[in-house]
């Protein structure tokens, strides 16, 4: 058995190579060239689940961090978010900050700056001061020495009273002309949320990037690299079958890659039978992984109106949508808008409508 040291089939690894996202990637490096305050130093990255997010905003920390910017790694949204980033940029920017000059107040000695020494802060500063004002301590301490902060945010949660603190103290950061920039990375829905609360439209005015699939010759170039680096050999023929069967999603690029390879001969010649048994426990753990994940988020009428569109083979019209959930056009134009905003379905041209997460209309005409 041939061991597989390239794909990473789960969410969250880093596999071996990005595919596909080099335009994207440049254009978040290219950003941080940009004069502290410009819009692209704020990005908001709109991705499906298994679209790559997180990798990319592990490979743009990487790519950062080796152009001089202090990092704060991708940071899951959830309560004391902002105190780790705090923690994050203290560990990275260590390497550029020395002792500082001690100043001398009052006859007592005290950290210059708040700071006791490199980027630690004094006992009182840490005791006493919120996350907001020790963030800010770092960003003025950084700057002055020539080095800008990036933040990178994963899983962007609606509603969320971490994000507030954090985008509420970038812009006072922002306001005095501090280099920091920042991304925020989720699903499309989350981040639809999160544009709309009324305590954010600061990030309405943020660069939106969304993650397309992936080019298929892209994932074709890929595998020919990855199978002749793994020794795997798979015909120009089945190749293109493993490539169509990706639907350009990043996750299930891996899904399938791994299969293929777990399933070829000791010589790494994967037969038409081995080809089609990867094929279908790759898009079996994409549908768990994706499909089903994605449905447990929607409504009774957001999955009936899905429903309603599995019926036809390709796009559907919504006036069709709307009948066969005998519901009015302006009912149905309601979780059209919703399922859109969420990454569910895209539009197709004028009054229409098509799925946009791989396998899915497939997965809901599947007898249960």
């Amino acid at each position: 058995m041939i061991r597989d040291t390239i794909f990473s089939p789960s969410f969250g690894n880093r596999p071996a190579y990005l595919v596909g996202r080099e335009q994207i990637l440049q254009g978040f490096l290219n950003g941080l060239l940009s004069m502290p305050g410009s819009k692209d130093r704020a990005v908001v990255m709109l991705g499906q689940r298994g679209s790559g997010k997180t990798v990319l905003l592990w490979e743009l920390a990487d790519r950062a961090a080796e152009r001089g910017y202090v990092v704060a790694t991708p940071t899951i949204v959830s309560e004391g978010m902002l105190e780790r980033i705090v923690e994050k940029i203290q560990e990275h920017g260590s390497r550029y900050v020395g002792t500082p000059t001690q100043a001398h107040i009052s006859g007592a000695t005290v950290g210059a700056f708040g700071f006791s020494a490199g980027l630690e802060f004094t006992h009182e500063v840490q005791e006493t001061k919120t996350p907001e004002f020790k963030l800010t301590m770092l960003a003025r301490r950084l700057s002055r020495q020539g080095h800008g902060i990036l933040i990178l945010i994963d899983e962007l949660q609606a509603n969320s009273q971490e994000v507030r603190k954090l985008v509420s103290v970038y812009q006072e950061m922002v306001g005095e002309r501090l280099d920091v920039a920042i991304v925020l990375a989720g699903l499309p829905g989350a981040v639809s949320a999160t544009l709309n609360d009324r305590v954010l439209t600061f990030l309405n005015r943020a660069r939106k990037v969304s993650l397309p699939p992936l080019a298929l010759n892209d994932v074709d170039a890929f595998y020919q690299r990855a199978f002749r680096e793994l020794g795997v050999k798979l015909s120009g023929e089945l190749r293109e079958q493993a490539v169509e069967a990706t639907q350009g999603s990043p996750y299930m690029l891996q899904l399938v890659g791994h299969g293929i390879v777990t399933r070829a001969s000791s010589d790494g010649s994967i037969s038409d039978d081995g080809l089609r048994a990867a094929l279908e426990f790759a898009r079996r753990d994409f549908e768990n992984d994706v499909c089903e994940t994605t449905l447990a988020t929607l409504s009774e009428q957001d999955i009936a109106f899905i429903h309603a569109m599995s019926l036809d083979k390709g796009p559907s019209a919504m006036k069709d949508v709307a009948e066969r959930m005998s519901v009015t056009s302006d009912y149905a134009q309601k979780y059209r808008r919703r399922l859109i905003d969420a990454g569910v379905i895209e539009s197709a041209g004028r009054g229409r409508v098509v799925f946009a997460v791989p396998y899915l209309d497939d997965y809901l005409k599947r007898p249960e």
